[in-house]
């Protein structure tokens, strides 16, 4: 075995990222490890892609290894607002920028919405963040364009705003932390894909992007649907809906009742993990098979226990980390990365063994930590 940066990495994963064995293996960032310890962890450097051209996603990218800063000069105010905190997906988001803030001795609050219906709740509670004397604001939007008002009203005042995860259509924000969802659906797509070439044994496909108007499910439906055409896959039904657990179980009964001849449910981390039980209580698990286009510790189990067939990972916890840096760097006037995002990942059954979750996935008990001083 050999360390870098604090990093260890196995034999068989270096032959890999060297050969480029595995799907696009400059995205095997999600595989890096780092320690639990909240202010011990060394998680960097860490390989990322740079687009050349930021907010253009269609822009070319350069890899880089980014390193944070050790320590700010002062323990700035940074605000944190996420669409919600009902899933694993935002613990492991909350988990890396509170540990980034605590790590760099800066102080956060976090505040969430409560679901992808509450945009109104997510400006109000970015407004107060603001009057209460944040230095920055870091946004997981829940809508792709609902906030560009809100934008360039904290950006008239001069304070930094990152972009991280969902996206945002606004030319003023300070910097993106986050990947494109729409390769995100892409990679899920393709893998389906590929099972079901033209030509090949035709399957039917029911897809459940996520809620409808967030930037992130409109890229992850478009890089689906584009993935699979021409395929034989028959998308047969697509089924918008906030990524609650119960919203999601709705969604794949109301599925399966309409498609009885059903082989495949791909969608959201919450539709896959959704999806075992109602399979398993209908005897279809043998039959019908699950893919989701982002990954959750329960995705992670899935995969392990040949549940879920596949997942991509866009490394969530490395996002939040990067998100208070670039915050971080802006307020020092210190070079940074505009737009930035970990390379994906593709995980399977064939090399879950070989997976690191911890970039992706937060320690097992942990708790959502609203408040670092």
């Amino acid at each position: 075995m050999r360390t870098v940066g604090g990093c260890i990495a196995t034999k068989r994963l270096r032959e890999q990222i060297m050969t480029r064995t595995l799907p696009r293996l400059a995205a095997i960032s999600a595989l890096v490890l780092f320690a639990a310890g909240a202010r011990a962890e060394t998680w960097y450097p860490y390989p990322v892609e740079v687009w050349t051209k930021p907010f253009d996603m269609a822009a070319p990218r350069n890899s880089i290894d980014y390193t944070p800063l050790e320590r700010a000069s002062r323990p700035w105010e940074i605000c944190v607002s996420f669409p919600h905190m009902k899933d694993a997906y935002w613990l492991g988001v909350n988990y890396g920028a509170a540990s980034e803030a605590e790590r760099v001795g800066v102080k956060m609050q976090l505040v969430e919405a409560g679901g992808y219906t509450e945009l109104n709740t997510q400006i109000s509670q970015i407004e107060d963040c603001v009057a209460a004397g944040a230095d920055a604001v870091v946004i997981g939007a829940i809508s792709f364009d609902g906030l560009n008002n809100l934008v360039s009203e904290i950006r008239s005042r001069d304070i930094p705003v990152i972009d991280v995860i969902n996206g945002m259509s606004s030319p003023e924000l300070s910097a993106k932390s986050l990947v494109s969802f729409g390769e995100m659906g892409g990679k899920a797509g393709e893998f389906l894909a590929d099972a079901h070439p033209r030509g090949g044994t035709p399957a039917k496909v029911a897809w459940f992007p996520g809620p409808p108007g967030a930037g992130w499910v409109e890229a992850g439906n478009e890089g689906f649907v584009n993935a699979i055409k021409g395929s034989a896959l028959d998308l047969v039904d697509t089924k918008y809906g906030d990524t609650g657990k119960e919203a999601q179980s709705a969604l794949v009964e109301d599925a399966l009742e309409t498609h009885p001849d059903l082989d495949y449910i791909a969608g959201t981390a919450v539709t896959a993990e959704a999806a075992i039980p109602i399979l398993r209580a209908r005897g279809l698990s043998d039959r019908v098979k699950v893919v989701s286009y982002y990954f959750t510790p329960g995705v992670d189990r899935g995969i392990a226990r040949g549940q879920i067939l596949a997942a991509p990972t866009d490394s969530p916890v490395i996002q939040g980390r990067i998100a208070i840096d670039q915050a971080v760097r802006i307020l020092e006037g210190t070079n940074y990365q505009k737009h930035v995002g970990p390379a994906l990942f593709v995980v399977t059954s064939d090399n879950h063994a070989d997976f690191d979750s911890t970039s992706t996935l937060a320690p097992g008990g942990f708790k959502p930590v609203f408040r670092v001083n």
